[in-house]
């Protein structure tokens, strides 16, 4: 059982927002509310200038940003019914496509999280989503640099907030292209400024 804070919830989640995590802490499950978008420890609250919502699997453990939280079983679950992904075009153009699975209306992200203080002593707790090679699926929709996130089933979320490093790495594994499904949606969904579930509707293309 994880008791939420209120959280209102976003159809268009953006880099920096807040966004609902949940944590192994204090020997309980925690929900919080995280920055999207990792700022290590080491930063003392600065952002980086590069992009640290996605962690690449390949570099948990000696990458400069994840080395520390993965070293430190910072681990986290990023709720979500649902993401965006796009697919290049011939032209060059881009779709949105928003993909979801049959099997869990809700489900996590495997993610990490940390915490850094700035110069005047604020705290900034912050969160990371972990990206691997996509399935066959996603290949198709990311098209161009065929990725995608680490989603757990329901059954691999205790051993990833709560058990060793190498059960939570074991349960790292893409999840199954026939569990998942996706539609092409509006250019919309691109500005943040646009956040309602109009944003969810399936587009006809010919």
């Amino acid at each position: 059982m994880v008791h939420w804070l209120e959280y209102e919830r976003s159809y268009n989640v953006a880099p920096t927002d807040r966004v609902p995590v949940v944590r192994w802490f204090g020997g309980a499950r925690q929900g919080l509310s995280m920055r999207w978008g990792l700022v290590p420890f080491f930063a003392r609250g600065v952002p980086p200038k590069y992009s640290t919502i996605n962690a690449t699997i390949e570099r948990l453990e000696d990458g400069a940003c994840w080395k520390g939280p993965w070293e430190r079983d910072q681990r986290c679950i990023l709720p979500a019914s649902g993401f965006y992904e796009w697919h290049v075009l011939a032209d060059g153009t881009k779709r949105p496509y928003y993909v979801a699975l049959v099997d869990q209306p809700v489900f996590g992200f495997a993610g990490l999280w940390d915490r850094s203080r700035t110069e005047n002593g604020a705290e900034i707790v912050s969160c990371t989503i972990i990206t691997m090679p996509a399935n066959e699926l996603m290949a198709e929709i990311h098209n161009a640099k065929r990725r995608m996130p680490a989603i757990l089933a329901a059954e691999q979320i205790d051993a990833w907030l709560s058990g060793s490093t190498t059960d939570a790495r074991a349960m790292l594994t893409r999840y199954p292209s026939d569990a998942m499904v996706a539609h092409p949606v509006g250019s919309r969904v691109n500005s943040p400024r646009n956040n309602d579930a109009q944003l969810l509707a399936a587009l006809t293309v010919a």
